[in-house]
């Protein structure tokens, strides 16, 4: 029996290189202004993302989820290509060296903000929001 829905081309590619290629039913993205969902045939657009779950429906209840950084979104004809900082398939996520990772960056973040270190701000900030995302991510909480 045929798939019930059409498949369509999708990428999700980090600066260092593809975390997926390959056919999809439906991709979910994190818009900035809320979840994007594409299936095939979807009118082209761009988009910004922001840090959450990337969702790739690969058809039947197959599914592959990545806590995904921020980035950018585009859609042609039936492909799909997601450009983000970082991507970690959910099941990949080590919930205590991100925990870890959370709580370092935070100490530093500290430091700074008491004037204990000349470290860089905005890094520590992205390092405090990858970790969080891959906790919220996989479903723990970041509290």
């Amino acid at each position: 029996m045929a798939d019930a829905h059409p498949k369509f081309d999708v990428s999700v590619v980090t600066p260092d290189g593809p975390v997926y290629q390959g056919e999809a039913e439906m991709l979910i993205v994190p818009g900035q202004a809320g979840e994007i969902g594409v299936l095939a045939r979807h009118a082209p657009l761009v988009a910004t993302l922001k840090a959450g779950s990337t969702r790739v429906h690969l058809g039947g209840n197959e599914m592959l989820e990545f806590a995904t950084g921020p980035g950018f979104f585009k859609v042609e004809t039936d492909t799909a290509l997601a450009l983000v900082d970082d991507a970690v398939n959910v099941k990949e996520i080590d919930d205590d060296r991100a925990t870890a990772q959370l709580e370092a960056a935070k100490a530093e973040l500290e430091k700074i903000d008491a004037g204990e270190s000349t470290g860089d701000r905005w890094q520590l900030e992205q390092r405090i929001k990858h970790a969080e995302n891959q906790l919220t991510v996989s479903g723990r909480t970041t509290g």
